[in-house]
Parts: structure tokens; C-alpha cells; sequence
């Protein structure tokens, strides 16, 4: 049956209303980031509380295992969430996001470890982690889709860097609350209690970020021809999405991609450098916060080149410059400082390029109607498939000799995320920044 009333052709919010919407979505992409990030940087110290092993290396991989295992639900994150936004609306499913987030957050700020309660500990370790994974299947695509919304024509770069901004302060601050609790606290008592010390801070951003998005306004239904109105039932969702297969396969490896670089950078190498080489962990939080910083200074540089050089073609250039930084890791193959943080940081200044257009890109590759269901399950899959195995991969390559392969692996990512991008938008469109 067809409906009888259509929804309203608006212009959007106002440009004050979309700085206050920035403000309330950017801070959620921080809490998000920050919690997730500490999880990993944090892996070499929880996991001898959490799951006890023969020797660091071991426990640090049991650590790492379980911060993959978080990535295993975004999927269904995607999809069942993803769809809720498509159909009911973007705000409900922003604000429920991150109140999940923070309440697993607290909830490891405060568990018990294994001595106290034995195998439990690990298991409530494990569903907080579920229950983050849940959360963050549809948290980056459908609020990176939100600010593709609210951008003017010929700004989406800058939105898309804003977004990327508050992203990467998220990861900054995992860092620098890590660094600045590890040279306060020493070594000995981040291993025993201080580790806490992060978490009970994302819980406290939490309270802030579900107060801001209150006043977070509804895009869905702002649109500007009855093409992009919502679906009319959930199938409807999915057959739009089945349409636009192709690029949800190019979304895929776009994010794959840039989530393998990303995690191998922040979490895989400064895993491999404590876990694996014992370099020292005040040091090596403070060359993470460096990283970062690149992110955080280089996020809106990106967005703006995207805007005046073209969306499209800064994002193929950069992606291409990453196959080779790829292989820059294989520098890092035995214990020091020095070398650790020129790989870290040579290769973050790539690495900021991807992360600032990844999502951007994606987007512009599913039609409003329905973006948030094709680019979660989209992400959800990449993410899982490939950046929450990224860190684990690279610390047990390098602990058989053959860190090369993932190297490989990763640069294989990359070329194929291209060739996937430029057929999508020849056989499927491109819906937005062009």
C-alpha cells in the first residue's frame, strides 16, 4: 500500500544547530574510541588479571584474543542497529550506543580479577567486550552518515575531517590518561591496580557524552527528493541494500583496509614493543600519545585538502601510499625505542590520511535510505574480519619470524580496497561529496 503522506522536503538544520550536533556526535566517536583503544593498549596488563598465563607474551595474547573477540558482534551491531536508523530514526540509536559503551566501561573499571573471583573474571571481561562490540558496530558509520547529512554541498571533507577529529582525540586521550597514570602511578602499580585508573575516566566521559547527544537533532527524514525517503518496512531496508551489492563489497575492503593499518599501528606495534621486546610502558604511552597528536593536527588538514582536491581522488592517492608503508613495520624487529618510534610515527602520517576518509568514502557509496544498515554491516564485517584480528596477527607473526606475511596481507588490503572503489562508483553510484 502506498502512503498517503510523504515527509517534508527540509533544508536541515541550522549551521548553529549543526555545530552543536558536531559537538554531541563528535564527543560520542571519542568516548567510543577512547574505550576501545584502551582495551588494546592496555592488553600486556590485563591480561595477566584477567587470564592468567606461562609467561607476559602468552598473557598478552590472551588479551589480545578477547580484544578481537569484541570485534565478532559489530556485525550484528550493524545490522540490527544499522536498520533501526534506517527505519525509526539516527538520534535513538546514537544516544543507545553510547550508553552501552559506557556502562561496559565501568563495569571493567570496577571487576574483580582472576584471583579474586577465578574464571569469572574472564568471563565478564569477555561480555563487557561483547557488549562494546555491540555498541560500535553502528557508532563510526552511521555518525560519520549523520555529519554527511548535515554537511553543506562542497564541505563533506571538513565534516568528515571534524568527525576524524574527535576520533582520533579519543585515541590521543587513551594514550595520554595511560601515560600520564603510568608516570604518576610507575609500572609496578599500573600492573596491579592502575590499569583501572582509564577505564573509570571513559565512564565518567560517558555521563557528559549521553547529556550532549540529548539535543542531538533527526536526520532521517530530512530530505531533499522523495527518493531518499526512509524505507517502508525493514525489507525494504535490505532489498535497497542488496541493490547497491557492489558497493557494499567496496565498503567492505575500504574499511578493512584502513582498520588493519589503524589497529596495527595503535595497538599491534605498542603490543609487540611491551609484550614482546619489554621495552619500557611509560615510554612507549608516550610515543602512542605522539601518534595521537599526528592524528588529531592532521584530521582536519585531510578533510580540508578532500574538499578542495576532491574527495575521490585524495582518497585513492592516500590509499596508495599506504601498500608501501606497510612494510615499514619490518623495521621494528628487535628491542628499541628509537627505532619503534620512527616506524610509529613516519607511518602515522600516512595512516591519519586513511582514517580521516575511510568512513567518508564509505558512505558516499550507499544511498540515505539506507546508509546506516549497508555501511554498519559493511563496517561491522571489515572491522571484524580485519581489524580486530590486526593486532593479534601481527604480534604472533612476529613471534614466528614472519611479521613480513602480515605486511603482505595488509598491503594485499589496500590495492584491492581500490580496485573495489573505482568499480563501485562506475556500476553503483556515488551519493555523496561529488
Amino acid at each position: 500500500m502506498t502512503s498517503t503522506a510523504q515527509p517534508p522536503v527540509t533544508t536541515g538544520p541550522s549551521r548553529t544547530g549543526n555545530r552543536r550536533a558536531l559537538l554531541g556526535l563528535g564527543l560520542g566517536n571519542t568516548l567510543e574510541w577512547y574505550d576501545w583503544q584502551i582495551a588494546g593498549l592496555l592488553a600486556a596488563l590485563l591480561g595477566p588479571k584477567f587470564f592468567p598465563g606461562h609467561d607476559s607474551l602468552a598473557s598478552t595474547l590472551n588479551a589480545l584474543a578477547v580484544f578481537a573477540v569484541g570485534f565478532a558482534v559489530r556485525p550484528l551491531g550493524g545490522v540490527v542497529l544499522g536498520t533501526v536508523a534506517d527505519r525509526i530514526g539516527r538520534r535513538a540509536v546514537m544516544l543507545l550506543s553510547v550508553a552501552i559503551m559506557a556502562v561496559a566501561t565501568l563495569v571493567i573499571a570496577i571487576l574483580p580479577g582472576y584471583q579474586q573471583i577465578g574464571l569469572w573474571a574472564g568471563v565478564m571481561f569477555v561480555a563487557c567486550r561483547l557488549a562494546q562490540g555491540l555498541s560500535t558496530g553502528v557508532e563510526a558509520p552511521l555518525s560519520t552518515a549523520y555529519a554527511m547529512e548535515l554537511a553543506p554541498k562542497g564541505r563533506e571533507g571538513r565534516y568528515a575531517g571534524v568527525i576524524s577529529l574527535f576520533v582520533n582525540i579519543g585515541i590521543l586521550g587513551a594514550s595520554l590518561v595511560s601515560f600520564v597514570a603510568s608516570g604518576v602511578l610507575g609500572n609496578a602499580a599500573m600492573a596491579s591496580w592502575g590499569w583501572r585508573v582509564p577505564f573509570a575516566v571513559g565512564a565518567l566521559l560517558g555521563v557528559v557524552v549521553i547529556y550532549l547527544r540529548r539535543s542531538l537533532p533527526e536526520t532521517l527524514h530530512d530530505v531533499s527528493t522523495p527518493d531518499e525517503a526512509p524505507a517502508a518496512s525493514t525489507a525494504g531496508v535490505w532489498r535497497q541494500v542488496g541493490r547497491h551489492w557492489i558497493g557494499l563489497l567496496a565498503i567492505l575492503f575500504v574499511v578493512g583496509a584502513a582498520q588493519a593499518f589503524n589497529y596495527a599501528w595503535n595497538v599491534g606495534l605498542p603490543s609487540l614493543a611491551r609484550g614482546a621486546f619489554h621495552e619500557n610502558s611509560t615510554a612507549v604511552f608516550g610515543l602512542t600519545t605522539l601518534l595521537g597528536l599526528v592524528l588529531v593536527i592532521g584530521s582536519p588538514i585531510v578533510g580540508a585538502l578532500a574538499d578542495r582536491r576532491k574527495l575521490s581522488r585524495v582518497f585513492l592517492v592516500t590509499r596508495m601510499l599506504a601498500i608501501p608503508t606497510m612494510f615499514l613495520m619490518l623495521a621494528y624487529t628487535a628491542r628499541g625505542i628509537g627505532l619503534f618510534a620512527a616506524v610509529l610515527l613516519v607511518g602515522g602520517v600516512v595512516l591519519v590520511a586513511n582514517m580521516t576518509l575511510y568512513n567518508a568514502v564509505s558512505t558516499s557509496l550507499m544511498p540515505k535510505a539506507c546508509r546506516a544498515a549497508g555501511c554498519g554491516i559493511g563496517y561491522g564485517v571489515a572491522v571484524a574480519l580485519f581489524g580486530g584480528t590486526a593486532s593479534y596477527l601481527l604480534v604472533w607473526l612476529q613471534q614466528q619470524h614472519r611479521a613480513w606475511l602480515f605486511a603482505a596481507y595488509a598491503a594485499a588490503l589496500c590495492a584491492v580496497s581500490v580496485v573495489l572503489y573505482l568499480v563501485a562508483r562506475r556500476r553503483s553510484g556515488v551519493f555523496v561529496a561529488e
